[in-house]
């Protein structure tokens, strides 16, 4: 966990989090280990890895780790509370939170210092927004106990999770201690402003054409509507509003795309033991509606964002369009 270094001596590839692991106490990777001692073996032949070349090549991580990584456990800031120490430890260390809302360079490496600027997430294509105050996603107009609501149920007061956040929450996050998701928003919500992230221009959303957004709000008000309400208001937090939902207006359209192409259900937790989901409309929208009906939450009820376009979406996020 300390070093990314395997039993035999081998480096591991940082699809194992050990940049982020390596801020863990020796006391607390000690506990985890005791505590996977403690389960019950069983016998299953570890998968060799199917990378191509020159990725299969274990020996060029030793240069990945001389650029890129640099082991060191946490040191608490001593002008900042314990609480807030906390909840530093636990998301930049246990909780890897970088790992996804950090955008990462060609390499895989973590390209910002884990500034949780938000990027999108290799292979799965879903994009963790930027948790910065300088974005449309951060938590900074949310409470602590939005944020820790958000954290250990799934659902709060102001969103919901989905896509791989909604795993995070329903097989690790909802058995963490209260007090450990108080000081992890505390520090959440004292993030610095990370430069120019998700800043959002609607100047194509300003040339697009009324007939265009006229297309979209009939798609609404046949699909969406029921559970979203007329005008984007939404019955939160089974049905999660639209109108000032940072994820809808966030730089990218990558997450929205997806929803309503697959439809999708917020973890099952103690704190949301029945979540409502919606469902997929790849089989029931064709891809000029699916973009018109996506531009039209974006800019309805006052939200301003970029318009899309199929063979934008094609192009940068490789979802397949009929």
């Amino acid at each position: 966990m300390h070093d990314g270094i395997s039993r035999d001596g081998t480096y591991l590839y940082p699809v194992f989090p050990f940049p982020s692991y390596t801020r863990v106490t020796r006391a607390d990777s000690d506990a985890i280990f005791s505590y996977l001692k403690s389960l019950a073996p069983v016998s299953q032949r570890a998968r060799e890895h199917q990378l191509r070349f020159p990725y299969n090549q274990r020996w060029l991580l030793a240069l990945w780790r001389m650029l890129y990584f640099k082991p060191g456990t946490y040191e608490p800031d001593h002008t900042q509370s314990a609480q807030w120490n906390r909840g530093a430890y636990l998301s930049l260390g246990l909780g890897h939170c970088s790992t996804c809302h950090t955008v990462r360079n060609a390499l895989g490496a973590d390209a910002a210092h884990a500034d949780l600027a938000g990027g999108l997430i290799p292979i799965l294509n879903w994009y963790a927004p930027a948790l910065t105050p300088d974005s449309q996603a951060g938590p900074v107009s949310w409470s602590n106990r939005q944020i820790a609501d958000l954290l250990k149920s799934g659902v709060s007061e102001k969103g919901t999770v989905f896509g791989p956040m909604a795993e995070v929450v329903a097989r690790s996050l909802q058995y963490v201690s209260d007090s450990a998701l108080d000081a992890m928003a505390v520090y959440l919500k004292s993030l610095p402003k990370a430069g120019n992230v998700e800043v959002q221009t609607s100047a194509r959303a300003s040339e697009a054409s009324g007939k265009a957004l006229q297309q979209g709000e009939k798609v609404y008000k046949k699909h969406c509507a029921d559970c979203h309400g007329a005008n984007g208001q939404g019955f939160p937090p089974a049905y999660p509003r639209l109108v000032g939902n940072s994820t809808i207006i966030t730089h990218s359209a990558v997450n929205v795309v997806r929803m309503v192409l697959n439809g999708g259900f917020p973890p099952g937790t103690a704190g949301n033991p029945r979540p409502f989901g919606m469902p997929p409309f790849a089989n029931v929208l064709s891809a000029a509606e699916l973009v018109a009906v996506v531009n039209y939450v974006r800019n309805a009820w006052g939200n301003q964002a970029d318009m899309i376009e199929p063979g934008e979406v094609n192009r940068d996020r490789g979802i397949p369009f009929d």
